[in-house]
């Protein structure tokens, strides 16, 4: 018969009215069941023409034709016998206890396929009764095979391709119940084992009815005697139930609940985890174990989970819900919480599954994962800027004091920050860790100018009473970072550093700045009618001055010490200064009224600074021996202008010269007092450190060359 015929569907639907006319008009249900789309072969409209014509092909094998074959079929007949079971519930003990193969009950104990109608046998499929419904389509392939081998049909072909046709489509319909039977397995609270057992038989008797050998004997139209590998449709039943069953775990939406992504995975890990202990105990023990029922499920699963977790990766996630999906993939799947549980084990095993994301998808999510953190970083630094403001500066809460060190959370905020990113991501892995890192680092170098810039605008738009112990504390701050980063994190801080550095040096501008323009004002009263009157509240100037250097005590050693010195130095300087610009021309009483007070003065402000821990003492005679050179007698005054001359060896003649003016006396005996003082005077760059009056600017006076 040439295997490359083509049928015109007109012959295959044209049939006789008494044909397609019988009695049993209610039997063309069972055509339309047999006729879903999902249980056709290669043409699904060639087979549904098929199927309208079961009934009248089922009828013409009983019509008075049929005995023209019989002669043919009958010593056929006689042998058709199906190695069946006789007792397949017995068998299905068998398979439970996993005691033998089901292979050696079929050929122990045959039963023979019963000649049934297509609507019966559709009944027993319907019913479930598989095995009883496969003996009998085999019975009706084997039949239409030895007719066809007679050439039964070499007349009609008709004839012949709608018997195949009733064959083929009963083997579907099989295959469809089977298929359900699996889907069902899941499904249902309990497990069917009688079904599970019958369906294992099932395949075990397909398997020996249709040996995996290639099909020669007839045409290419008809798939007679070739195996139908129920077996591989059961694995594709596991795979598209497991399929379904992680597509149908709950999932609310994102405006419903934002942690949707981290509730939807626990359904899963939740409901699949059910799944495969009833698996485990209930569904293996139906199989044999040539099956690996377990493996079969849990790869099922796996490309299942897979599948669902890439469609996940590729929708917008936010910062959380990539990481949530990061952590469960590399932390939960394969953990106590869900695969690895020990109820599972052993039979559920994970040693050979295959990655759950691919390379590609894994390293892209990760770069999303940096990529979404970079904002949520520059965010996290800005609340900690925005509660400096609005829970210390504006309401001048001033900051605490531990080990006598003025303390911000500054740095704990930056460090906790950069320290639980670190974590959750090291525990993805080992290079996520580190990118998260870097891109810490880089933002932070970032935030400290932009941290700069609001407390100097803050600084500039209002006079806050807790400038000055916030600028210590932050200063503070500065090097707990720095150190913290080194120690704690192994950081190489070069690049911060650099940028502290540049900032502790504005801040202490700032600082210096505002002390200025506190004590300026006071300074400039200094010998002023008001001033020596002492009508100006006296120690304004030493309040004004302590309001600045009370605070540096508070801060990280050696700033705090080294910043404590120059405003001890600016002090002394900016007072000496002011003295010596004086121009007024005093009386006895009035220049020893000045003596005394510059002396009380003095006094005050060096005792309240080296008890604040300067170490400049030797700031403290300056302004006592300038006061005594304007109160003392005229015989007495070298002397103090040699021990002047002494302690501060960068004095210069002009200096000098302004100091004796200032006590009233004429250019003659200035100068006669200057040369009696024997005064060594040194080259101001002679003494490196401690030089006061090579930074004061030497006054214009009368010459007196």
């Amino acid at each position: 018969m040439n295997r490359n015929i083509e049928l015109d569907s007109r012959s295959v639907t044209s049939e006789s009215p008494s044909l397609m006319n019988s009695p049993a008009g209610e039997k063309m249900e069972v055509a339309s069941e047999l006729s879903n789309p999902t249980s056709h072969s290669r043409d699904s409209g060639f087979f549904e023409r098929g199927v309208k014509t079961m009934l009248s092909i089922r009828k013409s094998i009983r019509s008075p034709n049929k005995e023209k074959g019989k002669e043919v079929t009958g010593t056929w007949k006689r042998r058709s016998f199906l190695l069946f079971s006789k007792s397949y519930e017995e068998n299905k003990t068998t398979i439970c206890n996993g005691v033998e193969e089901i292979g050696e009950k079929i050929e122990a104990e045959p039963i023979q396929g019963k000649p049934l109608s297509v609507m019966e046998i559709n009944e027993l499929i319907q019913k479930r009764q598989l095995v009883e419904a496969f003996a009998s389509i085999k019975y009706l392939e084997d039949e239409t095979i030895a007719e066809r081998d007679a050439e039964k049909y070499k007349d009609n072909l008709q004839e012949f391709i709608r018997k195949c046709k009733d064959v083929d489509l009963l083997y579907n319909c099989i295959t469809n119940a089977i298929q359900s039977i699996v889907v069902e397995t899941l499904e249902h609270p309990t497990i069917e084992d009688t079904m599970l057992t019958s369906l294992v038989t099932l395949i075990a008797h397909e398997e020996a009815a249709h040996p995996n050998t290639d099909n020669t004997a007839g045409p290419s139209l008809d798939l007679l005697g070739t195996p139908r590998k129920w077996r591989e449709e059961w694995r594709k039943a596991i795979n598209e139930s497991a399929r379904k069953r992680v597509l149908r775990v709950p999932m609310v939406s994102k405006e419903e609940e934002s942690f949707w992504l981290g509730l939807h995975l626990g359904f899963l890990q939740k409901h699949l985890k059910e799944d495969l202990l009833k698996i485990k105990l209930s569904v293996k023990k139906c199989y044999p174990e040539e099956y690996q029922v377990c493996d079969v499920y849990v790869e099922a699963f796996h490309r299942a989970i897979a599948s669902h977790l890439q469609e996940l990766s590729q929708t917008p996630l936010e910062f959380n819900e990539i990481y949530t999906l990061l952590d469960w993939v590399a932390n939960t799947y394969h953990s106590e919480l869900f695969l690895g549980h020990p109820d599972l084990k052993p039979e559920i095993k994970t040693e050979n599954l295959s990655l759950l994301l691919t390379p590609a998808d894994w390293d892209k999510l990760k770069k999303n994962y940096i990529t979404s953190a970079k904002e949520k970083i520059k965010s996290y630094f800005e609340n900690i800027l925005r509660l400096e403001v609005t829970e210390k500066w504006e309401k001048e809460v001033h900051p605490e004091v531990k080990e006598n060190l003025y303390h911000s959370s500054f740095s704990f905020d930056i460090q906790t920050i950069i320290g639980e990113h670190m974590k959750i991501s090291g525990a993805i892995s080992r290079s996520l860790e580190m990118k998260m890192l870097e891109l810490c680092l880089v933002e932070l170098h970032k935030f400290i100018p932009r941290f700069g810039e609001e407390f100097r605008a803050w600084n500039t738009a209002r006079d806050s009473p807790v400038f000055a112990s916030y600028f210590a504390a932050y200063i503070n701050s500065f090097h707990d970072l720095v150190s913290g980063l080194e120690t704690v994190f192994k950081v190489n801080t070069e690049e911060l550093q650099k940028i502290t550095a540049a900032l502790t040096r504005n801040f202490t501008n700032m600082f210096l700045n505002k002390l200025r323009t506190k004590a300026q004002p006071l300074l400039k009263k200094i010998l002023t009618k008001d001033w020596i009157l002492a009508k100006e509240k006296p120690g304004s100037l030493v309040s004004a001055v302590s309001q600045f250097s009370e605070h540096l005590p508070h801060m990280r050693e050696p700033l705090g010490q080294e910043l404590l010195r120059d405003v001890h130095k600016y002090v002394v300087r900016e007072y000496i200064t002011r003295v010596m610009k004086s121009r007024r021309i005093m009386k006895r009483e009035t220049r020893q009224q000045v003596s005394e007070k510059m002396n009380w003065e003095a006094q005050i402000l060096n005792n309240m600074l080296i008890d604040q821990g300067s170490d400049s003492e030797w700031l403290c005679p300056a302004i006592l021996h300038i006061a005594n050179i304007i109160g003392e007698k005229k015989d007495k005054i070298k002397e103090h202008i040699k021990e002047l001359c002494q302690d501060y060896p960068d004095i210069r003649k002009e200096h000098i010269m302004a100091v004796l003016s200032l006590r009233g006396l004429g250019c003659t005996r200035r100068a006669a007092i200057f040369h009696q003082g024997s005064c060594v005077l040194k080259s101001p760059d002679s003494e490196e450190g401690c030089t006061l009056f090579a930074e004061i600017a030497v006054p214009t006076i009368n010459s007196c060359l």
